[in-house]
């Protein structure tokens, strides 16, 4: 193995060598990174033929995975060394960075395979109980997602229940508004229809009040054409007379007022029951938009607990390094 270390070295040198060549720099910075990378070509090269040796087959192989983390963390470390010198020589000039790029490319491009051949031989188990776990998750979303459906279907039957309810209600309450509407117009028609009367009576209070003024004024003249005969008797009569047409005229002016009366209190009557009916209704309107409301306000808030739990599983998601699937470790221990 030692020989075959010391071929690989020697590759390995010879590519730095004409990689600083080729970069055309003067020959103290080509030096400079001869001596900077020379080292970590060596043991690219040593890991490289020692990692070949390293094959984890059986989780009882313990040795070669504990000698895989030294490999590969030591590779790790000298790679991230490479990194920091690259940074560091390649402020330099461009020249010297287009130089550095190169081999540390090459030195990457040889040690990162390494890197991860010895991460899969290190965590065999792992990768084993990973897989096995991924192949749980995925029959537990499958599970899942049969769930979803039942549930979405049971979420779009409530949502036609609740439609068909909101139209009940509708037809209803357009239902009550004829009734109201039929009422307020037989109010209207007996208001008219008292109001009409009241008017008749009005009139009929007049004629009388104009009839009795007629006899006053004819009897009048028939005590003035006596009067002249016998002017005592006439003036006695006379009196008499008007002190019965005054009295005529009280009793149909208070007829008159209290055929008004009567006519405003069967309006106010009539007002006050159409008043009554509207706030009944209106009573009756609001507690219906009330249970909609509550109805719906109940709907919104299920729908944004669900939303919740949801974003919640999704947080709690992690994503597998290896088929980059997402799964909840809560879920899987359970």
């Amino acid at each position: 193995m030692a020989d075959e270390v010391k071929d690989v070295v020697v590759v390995e040198d010879r590519r730095l060598k004409d990689l600083v060549e080729k970069s055309e720099l003067e020959s103290t910075k080509a030096a400079i990174l001869l001596e900077r990378f020379s080292d970590y070509f060596k043991v690219a090269a040593e890991w490289e033929v020692k990692a070949k040796t390293i094959v984890v087959i059986d989780a009882s192989q313990t040795a070669d995975m504990a000698m895989a983390r030294i490999g590969r963390l030591e590779l790790r470390q000298k790679r991230i060394a490479i990194e920091h010198t690259r940074k560091e020589l390649k402020e330099q000039s461009l020249r010297e960075g287009k130089a550095i790029d190169g081999i540390a490319n090459v030195l990457k491009g040889v040690i990162v395979p390494i890197e991860e051949y010895l991460d899969k031989q290190e965590k065999f188990v792992e990768i084993k109980v990973a897989e096995e776990a991924v192949r749980a998750r995925v029959e537990e979303e499958a599970q899942a997602e049969r769930d979803r459906i039942a549930k979405e279907e049971a979420e779009r039957q409530e949502q036609e229940r609740i439609r068909k309810e909101n139209e009940r209600l509708k037809k209803e309450a357009e239902a009550k508004e004829k009734a109201l509407a039929k009422e307020r117009a037989k109010v209207e028609a007996e208001k008219a229809a008292a109001e009409l009367k009241a008017k008749e009576e009005r009139e009929v209070a007049e004629n009388a009040r104009l009839e009795a003024a007629r006899k006053a004024q004819a009897e009048k003249e028939e005590i003035e054409r006596k009067a002249r005969e016998e002017k005592e008797r006439v003036e006695a009569e006379k009196a008499e007379a008007e002190r019965k047409a005054r009295e005529e005229r009280a009793k149909a002016e208070a007829a008159r007022l209290e055929a008004e009366r009567k006519a405003q209190a069967e309006k106010d009557e009539i007002e006050r029951r159409a008043r009554k009916e509207r706030e009944k209704i209106e009573a009756e309107k609001a507690a219906v938009e009330e249970r909609l409301r509550k109805e719906k306000a109940e709907a919104k808030k299920e729908k944004e607990e669900r939303a919740r739990l949801e974003a919640e599983r999704q947080a709690a998601e992690i994503e597998c390094p290896y088929c980059h699937k997402r799964f909840n470790p809560e879920e899987q221990g359970k």
